[in-house]
């Protein structure tokens, strides 16, 4: 989007923790946007265990931000939107639109997570 970004995160570890993560990228990326500012208080949302079952919420966040382009007037089809597209550790270059993108992703994440991380308890939001 113009004036905003969208991510959508998952973890592969138990560990993982990404609200640390965004803040990380907030102040680092933040420095690099100058002397464009993001805005105080980000949305976000981390995924609690049943919002994680069968994957289907990830994938309908991601196909959230992959239509906002669209949603926005900005393109027709969301794979003209040339500001999208998809990290994965080990491989720079995969395309979410691609036919076989899903089930590839989701074999790549079974083989690289951490055993048991759907059980993971979300720590709870601290105010500061």
């Amino acid at each position: 989007m113009p004036d905003h970004i969208h991510l959508v995160w998952m973890g592969l570890r138990k560990s993982t923790d990404q609200r640390n993560g965004m803040k990380s990228l907030r102040t680092n990326l933040g420095r690099a946007l100058k002397p464009a500012e993001f805005q105080h208080q980000a949305h976000d949302h981390v995924l609690d265990p049943l919002e994680r079952t069968a994957n289907v919420l990830p994938v309908r966040c991601s196909e959230y931000v992959l239509f906002n382009p669209v949603r926005a007037g900005l393109v027709a089809k969301p794979q003209e939107w040339k500001h999208t597209g998809a990290v994965i550790p080990g491989y720079m270059d995969v395309n979410p639109f691609d036919a076989d993108y899903w089930p590839w992703m989701w074999k790549r994440y079974a083989a690289m997570r951490e055993p048991g991380i759907e059980e993971r308890i979300i720590p709870p939001r601290r105010m500061e």
